[in-house]
């Protein structure tokens, strides 16, 4: 039987203690089933990757970006890997998520919705 990837599973643990205000905040909305009945998870490592947060049962992952992610290749290629094993990726700015999270939670609340 197949354990852990423990160094995978100490990247994810780090990666939640060291969450932005803006990955806090969205959390706080997200967990506990408390967007549209939907159960996310943080900090889950799919292929190579680390996603911010993930439906898994609607394959909707959520990646919340600091400036750093701008017009970045690497994000494209990643959004693409994930698209081609069937997830959809939605993308915030971390002022989008501080500034207007109404805003954010809705566009999230409407990619839940719709049909996979």
């Amino acid at each position: 039987m197949r354990g852990p990837n423990e160094r995978r599973v100490n990247l994810e643990r780090k990666l939640r203690r060291q969450s932005t205000d803006a990955e806090t905040r969205l959390w706080l909305c997200l967990r506990d089933r408390r967007l549209c009945g939907s159960k996310f998870v943080r900090q889950e490592a799919i292929e190579s990757y680390v996603v911010d947060f993930i439906c898994r049962e609607r394959r909707l992952i959520i990646e919340v970006d600091g400036g750093q992610h701008a017009d970045n290749q690497n994000d494209r290629d990643r959004d693409r890997m994930l698209s081609a094993a069937g997830y959809r990726v939605l993308r915030f700015w971390n002022t989008d998520v501080l500034k207007n999270q109404d805003g954010v939670l809705q566009v999230i609340a409407d990619a839940l919705e719709a049909k996979l």
